[in-house]
């Protein structure tokens, strides 16, 4: 059966989106949407453990990681589950939203309901930055915009 889910993304500044999410069955989820206000470029996008925003996308935690692996790219075998790459904005500062990923899901073990989606200001380096915090975070910076991941009809 088809599941389907949506977070709106609200940040402290000019920066929103509304993203959506599209599972059949266990196969791969259809992560579509759009991103305003962004600086022109690469933008680091993840999927944080906690669906907590209680102070701002601080509250989110670190990336959602069941496995405790490494940090890395959406195409590495060795990543956080949450670990999506970035988002890349126009000079316009809209990114257009078009993912395809098989680790997360909408549900099981795996499942990023009621976790919180977040966009970084920084590009992701997908964990080959050669220090500590690229194996954690991908050094994206700090968190522009964020909103938790709920069920949608």
């Amino acid at each position: 059966k088809m599941m389907k889910a949506v977070c709106v993304m609200k940040g402290d500044g000019t920066v929103q989106g509304t993203i959506h999410f599209e599972q059949q069955g266990n196969g791969p989820v259809m992560v579509n949407g759009r991103i305003t206000g962004l600086a022109e470029g690469y933008h680091g996008f993840h999927v944080h453990q906690f669906g907590d925003d209680t102070q701002g996308c601080f509250s989110a935690g670190p990336h959602f990681n069941p496995q405790y692996k490494k940090h890395g790219g959406p195409k590495d075998e060795d990543r956080h589950v949450g670990d999506l790459g970035n988002v890349i904005a126009g000079k316009n500062g809209e990114a257009i939203v078009s993912i395809e990923d098989s680790m997360i899901s909408l549900s099981g073990e795996h499942s990023i309901i009621g976790r919180t989606m977040v966009v970084h200001e920084k590009p992701d380096d997908l964990g080959k930055g050669g220090n500590e915090e690229s194996t954690k975070t991908g050094n994206a910076g700090s968190r522009l915009a964020c909103g938790v991941i709920w069920i949608a009809q």
